[in-house]
């Protein structure tokens, strides 16, 4: 009975330690989604600005210099006013040291109050808007925008 207990023990920290041995880890920037927590709509942002460090310190960069007109090129997404919507990352291998989230509308930029678990609210006013999110992280910075319809 001991040796048959002593041979689960090993099988198991065995199997355990296999998982971990072929783990692989994205050093890219996230893709950014928003997602609205009551259906089943998810929509990705677009990456604008990025100085990231990725795999093996190798420095990845993006410069966009026109943001605004990067996010109305976008698909247009649709949300209801005042609706609560979560951003959720596709990976995150990083710490968050800051992360920010604006809407503008006609050159009015709001910014909107993230809560504890990454959600928001949109304005309550109906129309077009860019959205702007901005992550700041200990591997660099990124940003993303959309275009965002509120109805």
């Amino acid at each position: 009975m001991k040796r048959f207990s002593k041979l689960i023990i090993a099988l198991f920290f065995t199997f355990s330690l296999t998982g971990c041995i072929g783990e692989n880890y994205d050093f890219t920037p996230p893709t950014v989604s928003l997602s609205n927590p009551n259906d089943t709509q998810m929509e990705d942002l677009e990456e604008a600005n990025i100085n990231w460090r990725g795999e093996n310190n190798k420095q990845l960069e993006k410069e966009t210099k026109d943001i605004l007109s990067l996010a109305k090129e976008q698909k247009q997404i649709y949300f209801s006013a005042g609706k609560q919507v979560d951003l959720l990352f596709d990976s995150e291998d990083f710490a968050v040291k800051e992360l920010n989230v604006s809407v503008s509308q006609n050159d009015k930029k709001i910014d909107l109050e993230l809560n504890d678990n990454r959600s928001f609210d949109f304005p309550k006013e109906k129309g077009k808007y860019v959205i702007e999110v901005n992550l700041h992280t200990d591997r660099g910075y990124a940003q993303y925008v959309g275009n965002v319809v509120i109805q």
